[in-house]
């Protein structure tokens, strides 16, 4: 049986690994959530009105001096007709010219009534698939941040660029308390929930249900 002293020694080195490993987990806490609590919205993405109709691609210079560009296309490549989306097709979203500082939600929202304000509620619900795995989503989330990427669903093709790549799974046309047959909705990009006030990500394409 260890003498007193050395009880005293084991203790003590006990609680200074404890205390050791206390300061990390606040520290890794605390990286990720202060840029979350500290960011600041880099403004407009410029898109002060949607497009006219059902087009599959849109184009608009946001606030912070980035031309961001929205593309619709089949899995045949060619460009989607937006005004007849049936649950279960799979549509190609690409995009160009993004912040791949800020991760991003693809998904098909609600049009906000007031132009600027957050698109939302959303159908599809929270991306499910890790990343690296080829799955289509009825939402997508995008995002280089070391902290988020293995729960997200990829990064960004080009950080540079600002470009990327993903499949989307068109959902029914009514969850989440969002009516798309009702409502205006559009095939989506937003900020993720790093920069959720952020709005110089959004971009939206109208979108119609067949059913």
């Amino acid at each position: 049986m260890a003498s007193s002293p050395e009880r005293q020694r084991i203790v003590r080195r006990v609680l200074i690994v404890a205390l050791v490993a206390a300061v990390l987990v606040l520290a890794a806490a605390a990286w990720i959530v202060v840029p979350i609590l500290t960011h600041n919205s880099a403004g407009s993405s410029g898109q002060d009105q949607l497009p006219e109709g059902f087009v599959n691609e849109a184009r608009a210079e946001g606030a912070d001096g980035r031309t961001r560009e929205l593309v619709v296309e089949t899995t045949a490549g060619s460009p989607a007709d937006l005004a007849q989306l049936t649950p279960g097709d799979e549509l190609i979203i690409r995009g160009s010219g993004f912040d791949a500082g800020i991760g991003i939600y693809v998904a098909i929202c609600a049009v906000p009534s007031i132009p600027g304000e957050k698109p939302s509620p959303c159908l599809g619900g929270i991306p499910e698939t890790a990343e690296g795995a080829v799955v289509a989503e009825t939402s997508v989330w995008i995002t280089d941040n070391f902290a988020w990427a293995a729960f997200a669903n990829q990064g960004y093709d080009d950080a540079g660029a600002g470009i990327f790549t993903a499949t989307l799974l068109v959902p029914e046309s009514s969850s989440n308390g969002l009516d798309c047959t009702v409502s205006l909705c559009a095939i989506t990009t937003r900020a993720d929930h790093t920069a959720a006030n952020d709005r110089v990500q959004d971009l939206q394409l109208p979108v119609a249900f067949t059913r």
